[in-house]
């Protein structure tokens, strides 16, 4: 079967827990041909008084089902927004040129798990990055 399924904008679904300035386009997971193709939007980093405590802890793989969007964190760093307001860094082996030109890149898990150390994040421009580790990130309000 060519088209196996679309799960739609998972944005409409966790609109109350997507961050709120996070891009109004969400993130799509479908599959296509047998492959799973998730495709997420990114923006820039807010602008607030808001230092990002990066941990040294995080998953070593994320629920596909569980982006809400990401932001651009760095040439080398996306910072995933997932359901529950919850916060991912992802590091990434090199910088990835053309990351923020088209708005947004792709993963193609090899199941409907995004992992460090075997997925990469393809840019839309052409290239790919590949995930090296995931840290949780811990919001610091300044004052």
């Amino acid at each position: 079967m060519i088209f196996a399924g679309l799960l739609g904008l998972l944005s409409a679904l966790f609109a109350d827990s997507a961050a709120p300035d996070a891009p109004k386009e969400g993130v799509r997971v479908m599959t296509v041909e047998e492959r799973l193709i998730i495709r997420v939007p990114v923006a820039p980093h807010p602008r607030r008084r808001i230092h990002w405590e990066e941990g040294d802890d995080g998953p070593k793989c994320l629920q596909a089902d569980t982006l809400a969007g990401a932001f651009l964190s760095g040439p080398d760093t996306v910072d995933f927004i997932l359901r529950g307001r919850q916060f991912v860094r992802a590091r990434l082996d090199s910088d990835c040129e053309g990351l923020d030109f088209y708005g947004g890149f792709y993963v193609q898990p090899q199941d409907r798990r995004i992992c460090a150390k075997r997925d990469s994040i393809s840019v839309r421009a052409g290239g790919s990055c590949r995930i090296v580790k995931f840290h949780t990130l811990t919001p610091q309000f300044e004052r």
